[in-house]
């Protein structure tokens, strides 16, 4: 039987302050870039190892299924072990994993290894719910939207700073500065990050069998990690097949060019604290709404530039841009969102939450990872937009379907 007592932590309350908001959040966005770069370096990683145009979308998958596994089986273990000494071991693994693949031999033993880097990357979602637990009253949505502003810049600055490094030194040097990262990170969390042991006693195997229970008795919970991971499928379609699109004409663009492309995207990022204020303010179902209606007009966009094959390439750039400007502002918001909805359900099992919502959402990405190069080969990109536009529009039927919160 799982006891958790009241759910607080162990150990004196302690209230978050700025310079602690600022490190949690780059933090956050140091570790989150692994999860990414592999979207923008498809087109270096599956040539030098052989893979086909159709099976690419498996190296951006790979990281992003080991991210969803860590969630559900690592993440939970934030409810029963000291939350620092289980961050650190997994950055630790983190980052033995990045300096093993730029070591990879072949296509199935990278797969692999991005598996385990993603999985130990999970180490995010018990940094989030730290500082969730440590916001002042009423204050909830501000501190996880401030955090979440430097887990959003670390997602969309990995592609560029993917591809800057991989035209660089090529795509493993990535991997090489992402451990070197990772190991700086982890000592300076040693000493500065507050010790937070949870009041729950139990066993691992009654800890992870909770989380059904959780994902049965929380509609929402249901409802918040099925929008996710339909707009993190249409995310991860978009990235991941966006640089093949950029390598075509009329762009012609290197990888140079696609990663000053990618820093565009940086911008939608600036919205993720308005999100997380519109939910204290009790804005949370239109502010979603607006969010997947957004994400809709940017596949919109983004469609119309597929069919422009020859000529000056600054409109279609131009509305290519804009269009991962909207797509980045919809994740953003439904995301953070989202992460402030199941973060007020049970302060006791805040890390299993977490681990099921985002694990949840990063399955959709995983899927819309896959599907990129799998829908680039069958149908180019009107097919890639199509499908990433269905994606949002699923998530306005489960917002209809499910009514106010």
């Amino acid at each position: 039987m799982l006891d958790t007592n009241d759910g607080r932590m162990a150990g004196p309350a302690e209230t978050i302050t700025g310079p602690q908001t600022l490190l949690f959040a780059t933090a956050v966005g140091i570790i989150v870039t692994n999860l990414f770069a592999p979207q923008t370096l498809v087109g270096l990683i599956g040539p030098s190892l052989g893979a086909s145009a159709a099976s690419v979308g498996f190296v951006a998958m790979a990281t992003l299924l080991g991210y969803a596994a860590g969630l559900f089986f690592l993440v939970p273990l934030a409810d029963l072990a000291e939350n620092r000494t289980l961050i650190l071991r997994m950055l630790a693994a983190a980052a033995l994993a990045a300096g093993v693949a730029t070591m990879a031999p072949t296509a199935g033993s990278l797969l692999i290894v991005l598996f385990v880097l993603g999985a130990a990357c999970s180490a995010i979602q018990i940094l989030v719910p730290i500082a969730a637990s440590m916001a002042p009253p009423g204050e909830a949505g501000r501190v996880i939207g401030d955090v979440m502003s430097g887990l959003m810049v670390g997602i969309l600055l990995a592609r560029p700073l993917a591809s800057l490094i991989a035209d660089a030194w090529g795509w493993r040097a990535f991997y090489g500065l992402s451990a070197a990262a990772l190991v700086i990170l982890a000592c300076v969390l040693a000493f500065t990050l507050p010790r937070r042991r949870p009041a729950a006693r139990s066993s691992y195997g009654a800890l992870i069998a909770s989380l059904f229970d959780l994902l049965r008795d929380e509609p929402v919970l249901r409802r918040r990690a099925l929008t996710a991971a339909l707009v993190m499928a249409a995310f991860s379609l978009f990235w991941t097949a966006v640089a093949l699109r950029l390598a075509q004409p009329p762009f012609d663009l290197g990888q140079r060019g696609i990663a000053l492309f990618a820093l565009v995207g940086a911008g939608g990022a600036v919205v993720t604290p308005l999100f997380g204020r519109a939910g204290d303010r009790g804005w949370t179902r239109s502010a979603t709404i607006v969010s997947h209606l957004v994400l809709i007009c940017a596949m919109g966009l983004a469609a119309c530039t597929g069919f422009v094959q020859a000529g000056a390439s600054w409109g279609p750039m131009a509305l290519m841009g804009l269009s991962a400007v909207l797509l980045d502002i919809g994740v953003t918001g439904d995301q953070t969102l989202g992460r402030r909805a199941i973060n007020l359900l049970q302060p006791k099992a805040r890390g299993r939450l977490n681990g099921l919502f985002v694990g949840i959402f990063f399955i959709g990405g995983a899927i819309g990872s896959m599907l990129a190069g799998i829908a680039w080969a069958w149908g180019g990109w009107s097919e890639v937009c199509a499908i990433g536009a269905g994606f949002g529009l699923a998530a306005l039927l489960v917002d209809w379907i499910g009514g106010p919160e």
